[in-house]
């Protein structure tokens, strides 16, 4: 089954084509995919703005079809099924890929599914070469979400613990912008922290001890606050280099520190040794250094997706499809899109 994914929840188009009969292959079944990123677009406002995004979304869509058709060396005739990302996201941005994706399955007469963007990048690890087996717990940690999730199957999730206010990736994105660092905040607080010593200023872990929810709203007002009150932190004339790498790094190494730890109760509440995390964050290699070397302590394994499948993309929307079309669920021809829509609301496979 050769199934056309579609990615469009927020800032980046992606489109890729799952097929099943290649899954023993060394790429597991990722017949080929395109990404464009909006990144240039959004960075000029320090953030996401809706309306360009769907606006976006509605300009690439055609061509990305057309480039990923070639680079598959397959005709749209070849398609089998179509996945697209129903939610959570954008409403706008959702609805640019829904109606496409349904419009194109009805004028093939394939079947269609609207896929849970989450649920994307929870299966995502299982595209790997090495992909973990269920049970296990998932960190699923993007600029929109942070969550961490008890997997015993597909569509078979507890949620363990969520972020009450702001999620990991959204407070990078923040304290980036309060150093004067550019957009999207991940990537460049991690490349400033390589020079920054972590322990040169002792930043919050809300709710460190409080169950397994997080907050990251405390430790963004304490980012601030470090910032404000401490010279040569901003960019200008006045700027120590030193400094602004210690605060980035003392930051980074704050939220990793909670992530983890939080990582390592859910494992032994929920009994299981597996880790699987996901997500833009999950890129972060002081935050995949850490947990392996903490989760050592408790013999239990992470498992990651690969790189290229960390940040959003069509190709875990394809395999998330892949697994409910097989199980023989499928979408009528009305679209419908959930701009938030809780896991536990999906049927298990």
């Amino acid at each position: 089954m050769k199934v056309l994914g579609l990615e469009t929840s927020c800032d980046e188009t992606g489109l890729a084509i799952f097929d099943s009969e290649q899954i023993d292959s060394d790429n597991q079944g990722l017949l080929g995919q395109v990404l464009y990123s909006q990144i240039e677009l959004h960075a000029l406002y320090g953030g996401v703005v809706p309306e360009l995004a769907s606006r976006d979304h509605i300009r690439k869509l055609v061509p990305l079809f057309n480039e990923l058709l070639a680079q598959c060396d397959i005709s749209k005739d070849e398609i089998d099924a179509v996945a697209y990302t129903k939610g959570p996201g954008l409403i706008g941005a959702l609805m640019t890929g829904a109606l496409f994706g349904r419009s194109l399955a009805y004028g093939l007469g394939i079947p269609a599914i609207g896929v849970h963007h989450m649920e994307g990048h929870l299966l995502a690890p299982l595209m790997g070469a090495n992909p973990p087996a269920f049970p296990f717990v998932s960190l699923l940690v993007s600029g929109g979400h942070t969550l961490l999730i008890a997997a015993r199957g597909v569509g078979q999730y507890e949620i363990l613990g969520e972020s009450i206010d702001d999620a990991a990736g959204e407070c990078f994105d923040k304290a980036a912008k309060m150093l004067n660092l550019p957009y999207p905040g991940g990537p460049n607080i991690a490349k400033l922290a390589e020079n920054g010593d972590p322990s040169a200023y002792d930043l919050p872990r809300p709710m460190l001890h409080r169950g397994l929810d997080f907050s990251f709203s405390g430790m963004k007002t304490a980012v601030h606050n470090l910032i404000k009150d401490t010279e040569g932190s901003g960019s200008g004339s006045d700027s120590n280099p030193q400094v602004r790498a210690d605060i980035a790094a003392s930051f980074q190494h704050a939220v990793v520190d909670t992530l983890v730890k939080k990582c390592v109760k859910a494992l032994k509440q929920a009994e299981m040794s597996r880790l699987v995390i996901a997500g833009g964050v999950s890129a972060n290699i002081h935050l995949r250094e850490t947990l392996e070397a903490e989760l050592a302590k408790i013999n239990a394994t992470v498992h990651y997706a690969p790189p290229a499948l960390c940040t959003d993309n069509g190709a875990m929307i394809a395999y998330a499809g892949y697994e409910r079309l097989q199980a023989g669920q499928a979408d009528d021809l009305a679209v419908s899109c959930v701009p938030r829509w809780p896991m536990t609301e999906l049927p298990a496979v």
